[in-house]
């Protein structure tokens, strides 16, 4: 999937989530950084091509907060060290994925841009509606890792994407990810309060004895319990299948797979940039 272009070239991937922006920043086949930010403005996005060097366009789609002013010579507030690379005497090629078509469309005006399609990946058996995003985790992870693979993607959505050892897809499912179960039941109901999606790091109370706690025991235990049973399923088909997760919420759900499940959490493979790998792979 990467550019058929020199092994030393600087180019842009970029994942377009129900949620966020998922950036990467490679330098031939190496990943140099990687980052999220928020949905930006197409006056934003408008401005990218009258960046004059790849600096000013990576402080643009950079995050402010994770910028840093150590290296003595780059100024107050400047970008990471692995972001500052050399200039350019044009815009770096820019690889999209995107599941959201009205965040794709007003990202035509960057100069140079590709928008992968689901036909590109060379997956075997895939269905005209699966989404891109869940595609090039999938080729990424078994590419890297081997096949058959299983995909756990924890993010606004919760999947599950699995190919065989003939690198043919087998099929997968999608519920609602942890802090769309808990929005839903604060925005949908008269009386139960809306659980804001934090970083609980302990497990509630199974039976908990107040009304957002019992919130959090529903959907974080029938959550798991899900999770674990998709998992057991895949290992009776493949028993020596391997799993990776990714996602915004792989590291809670990781913690709480670990404090239930050890024995299945130490068979994971965590790597949140999946679909970078599923992107820079031929």
């Amino acid at each position: 999937m990467k550019p058929q272009r020199h092994r030393e070239e600087i180019w842009l991937a970029l994942e377009i989530g129900n949620s966020r922006l998922h950036w990467a920043l490679f330098v031939g086949e190496t990943l140099s950084s990687a980052w999220d930010i928020d949905h930006i403005p197409e006056s934003v996005i408008q401005q990218l091509a009258k960046c004059q060097t790849l600096n000013d366009l990576l402080e643009k789609i950079f995050p402010p907060h994770q910028r840093t002013d150590e290296q003595e010579g780059y100024g107050d507030n400047s970008l990471p060290a692995s972001l500052r690379l050399p200039l350019l005497a044009s815009f770096p090629p820019l690889l999209i994925a995107s599941v959201v078509p009205s965040q794709t469309a007003i990202w035509q005006t960057y100069p140079n841009i590709r928008v992968i399609s689901l036909d590109q990946v060379p997956l075997k058996g895939m269905y005209p509606t699966l989404g891109i995003d869940r595609a090039l985790a999938l080729w990424g992870a078994g590419k890297k890792w081997g096949f058959p693979m299983l995909i756990i993607d924890a993010g606004t959505a919760l999947t599950f994407t699995a190919a065989d050892a003939n690198q043919c897809l087998i099929g997968g499912a999608i519920l609602p990810g942890i802090g769309l179960q808990f929005a839903t039941l604060g925005q949908k109901t008269g009386q139960l309060p809306l659980v804001e999606m934090q970083n609980f790091q302990s497990l509630p109370p199974r039976f908990a004895l107040n009304t957002t706690e019992a919130i959090q025991s529903g959907v974080i235990y029938t959550l798991i319990s899900g999770i674990k049973d998709f998992i057991e399923a895949w290992w009776q088909l493949f028993p020596n299948g391997k799993i990776a997760i990714k996602g915004g919420d792989h590291t809670l759900l990781i913690n709480y797979l670990q404090a239930l499940y050890p024995e299945i959490t130490a068979r994971l493979i965590v790597e949140p940039n999946l679909i970078f790998w599923g992107m820079c792979l031929d």
